[in-house]
């Protein structure tokens, strides 16, 4: 790292993962997970009910709605948002305690979730994953049959609007069909560039 190179301080970074439903953060943050680097996770609490294939304290925190909102109003929560009638959010204490032991902290979050996150924290690195056109995105999202019509309507609906602003982002990624290891390669080339910076980013919660 740069940092180690030209010994230059270094600061971990708050890393925002986010795209429109159907273009991959799921399959990248996985590949994400098996590199070598020195990542914090964040388990975002959900309202949602969990679906089978999904674990307890690794893909989400499964919380009541009553729980949620005690956490609102203890003010425990960087940022929560209402995500097709249920509730994220992303436990602060977390975050605070990961920055602190040095690591970079990785978060994903929809697009709503993230830009909330850009006005409370500056310095956060926001990251945006894209299918390579909106065609293939709608493709993606019927294939995955996990929506009744009403909902992959709405779905698809938000995603195309989710699709335009990109622009508010310092990165894009395009996550294409069978390149997720490339698109994992993006995203660490960027972390490490952020590393490289002669004016790094201060994260401050």
């Amino acid at each position: 790292m740069c940092d180690d190179l030209y010994n230059l301080p270094s600061n971990p970074l708050l890393v925002v993962l986010s795209g429109p439903s159907g273009v991959g953060k799921d399959t990248v943050l996985a590949g994400l997970k098996k590199s070598t680097h020195r990542f914090h996770f964040v388990v975002t609490a959900n309202t949602r009910p969990k679906r089978p294939d999904e674990v307890e304290g690794v893909d989400y925190h499964f919380v009541s709605k009553e729980r949620f909102a005690e956490m609102i109003n203890q003010n425990e929560l960087l940022e929560h948002a209402v995500v097709y009638g249920d509730y994220k959010g992303i436990p602060k204490q977390q975050v605070r305690d990961a920055l602190a032991s040095g690591k970079d902290v990785l978060m994903r979050l929809d697009v709503q979730g993230a830009a909330t996150v850009r006005r409370l924290v500056p310095e956060a690195v926001l990251i945006f994953l894209t299918a390579p056109s909106e065609e293939e995105l709608v493709a993606r999202l019927r294939a995955r049959k996990t929506d009744p019509p009403d909902a992959l309507q709405l779905r698809i609906a938000e995603s195309r609007q989710e699709m335009k602003r990109a622009a508010e982002f310092d990165y894009v990624v395009i996550n294409r069909e069978g390149g997720m290891d490339q698109a994992v390669a993006d995203v660490l080339a960027i972390v490490r560039a952020e590393h490289c910076r002669t004016h790094p980013r201060v994260v401050k919660l």
